[in-house]
């Protein structure tokens, strides 16, 4: 029974140094930011970790009108063994505010420049909510071999306006939340901002988030998420995407029987439903998105 507990003791001890030393590692892991300046003067906004000479990247690419500092947590676990780069789209967070060219299609195109610039051929991309359709765009622009992988994040890719009837209590509830921000900016963002997360984060935090989404002028707004949903179909790229792929899920999302779907039209894609988890999957539980995406990683060819 001593020898037991002891061994017990032991045990405890060398799990907690190991998650101290984790801990401490994650907290030395310097974060930069800056900008790209891409055609027509606009400037892009982005987060930056890891070793910046390498020609692959792991790339994080937001949701509506949300900001790059979301994926602080998975830029200081990814930094150590790759560069890690988060993206503030055009019109959102600290990139330029543009009055045209807010389509998936545009950012991606955005997106290839700046990577261009920083010397990143072999980016993995990973596209939350309207970032998926953003790495669809880029696939659809691009093709495959302009990738090394792709991860989608709670979201399926959008059926253009053939969407509309296929997920109908979807589209009427976009379309609602359409006509409530145009009439109260402030107070849809701030009800879209807790609504993402099914864990409690703090008030500051909430904030941070809210003032950051109304950077984005509202008409502007508006016509983003119009184009991200139901501008095009932007399914035929992924049926021909011969690179790695995985689409990561909230278990309790209203459209994970449509992520499960988009999955299996990719060849060779893996799917993963990750329990108690809001839309913000990797912040609610980043512990096993992170292993999810390292596992994912580990797979791509050198």
């Amino acid at each position: 029974m001593r020898f037991t507990s002891l061994r017990l003791v032991i045990v405890f001890f060398v799990l907690a140094g190991s998650l101290l030393g984790q801990t401490k590692a994650k907290d030395a892991v310097a974060i930069s930011e800056g900008y790209a300046t891409i055609g027509a003067g606009v400037r892009i906004h982005y987060l930056r970790a890891g070793q910046s000479t390498s020609k692959r990247a792991l790339i994080l690419i937001p949701g509506w009108r949300l900001p790059a500092f979301l994926w602080e947590e998975q830029l200081k676990t990814f930094a150590p063994v790759m560069q890690v780069i988060a993206i503030d789209p055009r019109s959102q967070g600290e990139s330029t505010k543009t009055p045209g060219d807010n389509t998936p299609e545009s950012r991606a195109k955005d997106l290839h420049e700046v990577l261009g610039q920083m010397g990143i051929s072999q980016p993995v991309l990973v596209g939350w909510s309207q970032g998926a359709q953003d790495v669809a765009a880029y696939l659809q622009e691009f093709g495959a071999d302009s990738v090394s992988g792709v991860v989608f994040v709670d979201s399926p890719v959008s059926a253009g306006p053939s969407g509309v009837e296929a997920n109908k209590e979807f589209s009427k509830a976009i379309l609602a939340n359409i006509s409530l921000y145009a009439r109260h900016p402030k107070e849809a963002s701030e009800g879209m901002v807790h609504s993402i997360f099914k864990k409690p984060r703090p008030d500051a935090e909430y904030q941070k988030i809210v003032q950051s989404t109304l950077q984005t002028p509202t008409d502007t707004g508006i016509a983003m998420l119009v184009m991200d949903i139901f501008g095009m179909d932007r399914r035929p790229a992924l049926e021909k995407l011969n690179k790695p792929a995985l689409v990561i899920a909230s278990a309790e999302s209203p459209l994970v029987a449509a992520q499960k779907a988009m999955a299996a039209s990719i060849p060779g894609a893996k799917f993963l439903a990750i329990e108690g988890t809001g839309h913000a999957v990797f912040v609610d539980e980043p512990g096993k998105f992170d292993a999810a995406l390292q596992n994912f990683l580990q797979t791509l060819p050198e």
